[in-house]
């Protein structure tokens, strides 16, 4: 950090940075064949899934859970985003990434303690983080596959393996039971909407 540059600054800096998650696309989709996120729309995924798999779990530390998720994808604002493909021929150097991302930052440190702590997974906090991190793929893979991508089911057995606690599991199948937009389909066309429609289709 320059001498004449103040914390506020700085942190100025690091916030314009991590704004550009808002701008980084997820790379996997067009394999897909449809659909388009962000890194930072998938991130709010990742969180809501985290508080949401972490309310029963004894002794977890919610905040520390929470920032985990928060910035488990952080380093992308630099790297972009790889996907399983172009991992097969890409190296990706989180590492310069981080270092200089957090250079001159207050608090830049416990950044980068965080982002070690998600990936050696060896924590309460980082395994469900990681497991949120799946669920919220999950989640989007379970809506395509209702919006008609039959691709998605493909990826679907993977992304349910790689879940390790046995609330995300349950959580996984619950998800995996439920149509995409139940949610409002439920309250406004009633429990069974999705059976009559399927029916009405069959029908004709």
């Amino acid at each position: 950090m320059d001498d004449k540059e103040t914390n506020w600054e700085r942190i100025a800096r690091f916030l314009f940075e991590g704004s550009m998650l808002k701008h980084t696309w997820r790379t996997g989709y067009p394999f897909l064949g449809k659909g388009r996120e962000s890194v930072a729309a998938h991130t709010f995924g990742v969180i809501l899934s985290a508080m949401m798999l972490a309310r029963d779990v004894p002794g977890v530390d919610m905040e520390k859970l929470l920032k985990l998720c928060l910035v488990h994808d952080l380093p992308e604002a630099r790297t972009g985003d790889a996907n399983a493909v172009h991992k097969r021929y890409v190296t990706i150097d989180e590492k310069s990434a981080i270092t200089e991302m957090i250079q001159g930052l207050p608090g830049g440190e416990e950044i980068a303690d965080l982002l070690s702590e998600f990936r050696d997974c060896k924590t309460t906090e980082s395994v469900l983080a990681h497991d949120a991190d799946q669920l919220d793929m999950l989640l989007s893979l379970k809506e395509h596959l209702d919006t008609g991508s039959s691709d998605a089911a493909l990826w679907i057995p993977y992304v349910r393996d790689r879940l390790k606690s046995e609330g995300a599991k349950a959580l996984a199948d619950a998800i995996l039971k439920e149509h995409w937009a139940s949610w409002w389909m439920r309250q406004l066309l009633g429990n069974n909407a999705k059976e009559r429609e399927i029916n009405k289709l069959n029908k004709n």
